[in-house]
């Protein structure tokens, strides 16, 4: 908006500017010459001989009987009183005579060698066509820039009446409107930032969507497994089996919990992104620790790790959040690999890359690009431990794109298994 508001006042100083030289130059060449008034000038001519005649005491009075006798506005004036540039001055004793022009009408000022330096100055009347012409400069004037003006907002109204049909589609239902933003536009932070909320938005309904429906179909099994126990509860004499099948209710609770602790955290995990604290750190003792951090789940499935980084790196971000991100890489990264787990921190075109290898089965490539997507699971993995909500690779998109980063999956060239590689600019900045 700043950008505009330059424009406007540039554009405006640069319409008054131009109308103001066009305007004035039509005036100089239209404007009355002595010529125009002949015989005032040689009226005041002839007066300006006889007032040279009279002592110079003398001449103001002789001026003032002249005046009322011809019933004309004649003054006497010293040439001490005329406050004009040399260049004027220079022109009325050259010539003997000057017109110049104020807001009330024309003085013709009259001067010869034996006046000097004092002069005669005569009023007169501007002729009706002058002042006509004066008035139609002035609406020339102010039309030319209102002109001008519409010239310059007239796209801008129309960008923001573009604006306006697109969020009314938008409140209306229509989850796709968006403004197609063009390089002509004086308004294009204001659009982009439409098209940025409205693709917020949109995502977060649809995440909200799917994750109502995930729910509410995983949420089935652990309910039908209760609502059996109840029953087989409620019919078996036994006691020692009572307890067991108490025991099965209370996992099927346990389930239940984590399901919905796991759901509500990514629900709300959004009203997160304006809280984050970015700080700076060296790479090295931060992967470590990451990494160190996982190790007993890498000890538990019997793996070895192994690290990669640059040493003179430093990362910029939320520490706290990018360490979310980076450990559910490895977490799942110990619920696939066979053998080993590789970790690779380095830069690359202004950006830093955090690459998380592993020797497992690897993901289908028709996958790739739904892997990040809330609540999905490949049917043909198999977790070691237990299932999983399939939230966690979603959690790390969410955080890059707190962090205007990318990230992506492929083929491990090294072990074989998945590549998970996790992309944030050296200087990251705050997500809108």
């Amino acid at each position: 908006m700043k950008k505009l508001y330059l424009y406007l006042l540039t554009s405006a100083i640069i319409s008054i500017v131009v109308l103001s030289l066009l305007i004035d130059a039509f005036s100089q060449q239209t404007a009355p010459t002595v010529d125009n008034f002949s015989w005032e000038s040689t009226l005041t001519n002839g007066f300006a001989q006889q007032v040279a005649r009279q002592p110079v005491d003398q001449r103001a009075d002789f001026t003032q009987r002249l005046s009322r006798d011809f019933n004309i506005t004649l003054t006497y004036r010293k040439g001490d009183t005329l406050a004009l540039p040399l260049e004027l001055k220079t022109k009325m004793i050259n010539e003997g005579q000057l017109l110049l022009e104020e807001e009330q009408g024309l003085n013709l000022l009259k001067t010869n060698d034996a006046l000097l330096p004092d002069y005669l100055e005569l009023k007169v009347e501007k002729p009706a066509k002058e002042q006509n012409s004066d008035i139609a400069l002035t609406f020339i004037f102010y039309a030319g820039i209102c002109a001008f003006m519409w010239f310059i907002l007239a796209p801008l109204a129309k960008r923001l009446s573009v604006l306006t049909e697109a969020a009314k589609r938008f409140a209306s239902g229509d989850m796709s409107a968006r403004i197609e933003v063009n390089h002509f536009t004086y308004i294009k932070d204001v659009e982009l930032t439409f098209n940025s909320m409205a693709n917020q938005i949109d995502k977060l309904l649809a995440e909200n969507k799917l994750m109502a429906s995930s729910l509410s179909h995983d949420i089935r099994t652990p309910v039908a497994c209760l609502r059996f126990g109840l029953d087989a509860a409620i019919e078996e004499p036994d006691m020692q089996q009572v307890r067991s099948i108490l025991s099965r209710m209370e996992n099927d609770l346990d389930q239940m919990e984590n399901m919905l602790s796991s759901y509500l955290s990514f629900a709300t995990l959004e009203q997160k992104a304006h809280l984050l604290n970015f700080e700076s750190t060296h790479a090295t003792p931060y992967i470590v620790a990451l990494i160190e951090q996982v190790q007993p789940k890498i000890s538990k499935a019997e793996l070895l790790s192994s690290y990669e980084v640059d040493p003179e790196l430093f990362l910029t971000a939320d520490l706290h959040w990018l360490a979310r991100a980076v450990t559910n890489l490895l977490s799942n990264a110990c619920k696939f690999a066979s053998h080993n787990i590789f970790v690779k921190v380095h830069e690359l075109d202004q950006y830093i890359v955090i690459d998380v290898e592993d020797d497992g089965p690897g993901i289908a490539p028709n996958n790739w690009h739904k892997v990040f997507s809330p609540f999905f699971q490949e049917q043909n993995h198999r977790n070691r431990d237990e299932k999983g909500y399939g939230l966690g690779l979603a959690i790390v998109a969410k955080v890059v794109d707190w962090h205007h980063g990318k990230v992506s999956v492929s083929q491990s060239d090294t072990l074989g298994g998945a590549k998970f590689t996790l992309s944030i600019p050296c200087k990251a900045t705050r997500a809108l």
